[in-house]
């Protein structure tokens, strides 16, 4: 098989890379040459936003099985890319969001991907926000290739090595750090998440089936808990954290903004939690999801962490996560319900 992947030296598009390359598959990488690509592939060098800077893509360079996009921003750049190729590519696989889906979300839990979804996407529009833009490039993606030529990768909360958001980067080094840590409660909140190898693998399975259409693409709720989350990150960098479980109601009091200075935890009951955390992702499971334990992980995650010296990359476009050592002392002080390890 032969692959092209736009984007693919960070995160996603490079353990999607890896998963190909550990195939035996061909793979072409397009990127602006600011991250070095995993050894094995063919590099082309190009930056998408700018005047003729698609030009790499557009010479003699064969054609490919797939093309994977990882683009989230503006809309016509998936467009740019996707009308391009077409014709010299037999699938296009745009990696996409839940994000897509219109809010608020049922009171019942998370939709599969017949939800409705966000009104007034384009896919020729400049960036706007996180689901427009995402939602463009689906509109883009489909426009070039066709509901039957094009994937939609819905993804949900992606943990794992390469990680530059910051979520479980940064649970990690707040373990490895020690003391006492606010733990948000309760232990047994159901969480839903996919190890980014596990979204690789299903990528690449698709590519082989010849899959089409949207799927949403994350762990079946309840892949692990909080408890069993925030316990592995601390037996594995072994910092003698102490978990402090805090209710709900205690961090909200406090104004601690849930998902992002707590990251993956958001409060029990809400429509925020039914999005984020309750998905029917029961399209994927069919076509060859399968998802790996928490601590399988989060040890991967630390082991990377401290291979690169512990500090994890961060992408501009994105807030940074994470809780104010000062602001947890005090609510830690005075908000503790739970001091079970």
């Amino acid at each position: 098989m032969r692959l092209l992947v736009l984007g693919g030296t960070e995160f996603v598009g490079r353990v999607v890379v890896e998963a190909a390359l550990g195939r035996g598959w061909e793979v072409t990488v397009f990127h602006r040459g600011r991250h070095q690509p995993p050894a094995g592939v063919r590099s082309l060098h190009g930056d998408r936003t700018a005047p003729d800077g698609l030009d790499a893509l557009a010479g003699d360079h064969g054609t490919w099985d797939a093309v994977v996009d990882t683009w989230s921003a503006e809309p016509r750049a998936v467009r740019d890319a996707a009308r391009l190729l077409r014709g010299r590519a037999g699938r296009y696989v745009y990696i996409s969001s839940r994000s897509v889906y219109a809010w608020p979300w049922p009171s019942t839990g998370g939709h599969a991907e017949d939800g409705p979804l966000v009104e007034g996407a384009d896919a020729g529009a400049e960036a706007t926000d996180y689901p427009q833009d995402k939602r463009g490039g689906e509109l883009a993606a489909v426009e070039a290739f066709g509901a039957e030529g094009s994937v939609l990768v819905r993804a949900g909360l992606i943990l794992g090595r390469y990680e530059n958001v910051g979520r479980l980067p940064w649970w990690l080094t707040r373990m490895a750090r020690g003391g006492p840590v606010l733990a948000p409660g309760p232990q047994d909140l159901r969480i839903q998440y996919i190890d980014v190898r596990d979204l690789a693998d299903w990528l690449i399975g698709a590519v082989e089936r010849e899959l089409s259409g949207p799927y949403d693409v994350v762990g079946p709720p309840g892949l692990a808990t909080m408890g069993e989350l925030l316990r592995a990150c601390a037996e594995v960098t072994g910092g003698g954290a102490e978990l402090r479980w805090t209710d709900p109601e205690v961090i909200e009091d406090a104004g601690i903004e849930p998902w992002t200075q707590l990251p993956v935890w958001v409060p029990p009951g809400g429509e925020l939690y039914d999005a984020v955390h309750c998905g029917d992702v029961s399209r994927a499971l069919a076509t060859g999801l399968v998802c790996r334990p928490v601590g399988e992980t989060v040890a991967d995650t630390w082991r990377w962490l401290t291979e690169i010296g512990g500090t994890a990359p961060q992408r501009a476009d994105r807030t940074p996560k994470g809780l104010d050592p000062g602001v947890e002392a005090k609510v830690l002080a005075g908000g503790v319900s739970d001091t079970t390890p």
